[in-house]
């Protein structure tokens, strides 16, 4: 009787939250320990069937950075980083293509589907979904009176989100599941692009409500290491300009900031290794991770 009533409770709790999210769009960037850990991975599916079946409409975006560098040690090819950017020469873009539009994205529409969704895979190809430039990384070097441009190879960004084929998807009650790889239009050259960057362009192109970012850590940590549960954007910035916010949370901080300022309404960052946290963070009173809102 017990388990019965706490499972009344959370179904009361979730009652609000369900009611504001009904009809809006949540983009979610899927990444980290819950694309490896095959509990995760299904609890993660369930999740996504669920939003969909209680009125969310959520788009997947997911990574594959572990999957990638397994595929090109097998082929004997050593990965290099700049930045935390994968250099892409044409031959790990092929890797690239294979492993995230092919493996990675089908495990991911299988799993939603056998959880009881109805997922698509697309990769940015598809219906000119992603329209990428090509990338550069600006270094200053003391012996040039200029920044220094590092090439990457085919690393990307986003130039432009087409959402036509996201719309019809939504309308048909498909959820969308996106893999990161972006296409310049006028030579069609492929480009493996951020996931967080990719997830953060199509919420600000379909108007999402919300940007949610799946990590391997709580959230973001102030000045005593603990866990800030909301953060307006002022004091996110303040944050990263005196340090406390670094290293790779930055560009996670700067694509759910990116989003805020063209009109999402709240971003996340939470621990996509805690079961469930999809659920916990949406449809619960305290949620588990960071919440970013406006100025």
């Amino acid at each position: 009787m017990k388990n019965a009533q706490n499972i009344a409770h959370t179904l009361i709790e979730a009652m609000p939250h369900i009611q504001r999210l009904a009809g809006q769009v949540i983009v979610i960037k899927y990444g980290g320990n819950a694309m490896v850990d095959e509990e995760l991975k299904w609890g993660f599916a369930r999740d996504i069937a669920l939003l969909k079946q209680i009125g969310v409409n959520p788009v997947v975006v997911h990574g594959g950075g572990p999957q990638i560098g397994k595929v090109l040690q097998q082929i004997g090819k050593q990965s290099e980083f700049i930045d935390g950017m994968r250099v892409t020469d044409s031959e790990t873009m092929d890797v690239v293509e294979m492993v995230l539009a092919g493996r990675v994205n089908k495990e991911v529409v299988a799993n939603i589907n056998r959880a009881g969704g109805r997922a698509v895979g697309l990769s940015g190809k598809d219906a000119g979904l992603i329209c990428a430039r090509k990338m550069h990384i600006e270094r200053n070097n003391p012996a040039m009176n200029v920044p220094e441009l590092i090439d990457l190879g085919h690393v990307g960004k986003v130039h432009r989100i087409n959402t036509d084929v996201l719309r019809l998807l939504e309308q048909d009650r498909f959820i969308p599941v996106i893999a990161p790889v972006g296409f310049h239009q006028s030579d069609n050259q492929s480009y493996n692009i951020n996931a967080d960057y990719v997830a953060s362009a199509v919420a600000c192109a379909m108007d999402a409500s919300k940007l949610i970012l799946l990590t391997d850590v709580t959230g973001v940590l102030d000045e005593q290491k603990q866990l800030c549960s909301s953060l307006d954007a002022n004091r996110a910035r303040a944050m990263m300009n005196s340090g406390v916010i670094a290293g790779g949370m930055i560009p996670k901080v700067n694509c759910c900031l990116e989003a805020l300022a063209h009109g999402v309404s709240h971003a996340h960052i939470i621990d996509g290794r805690l079961p469930h946290a999809l659920l916990l963070e949406l449809l619960t009173d305290e949620g588990i991770g960071t919440m970013f809102c406006g100025d």
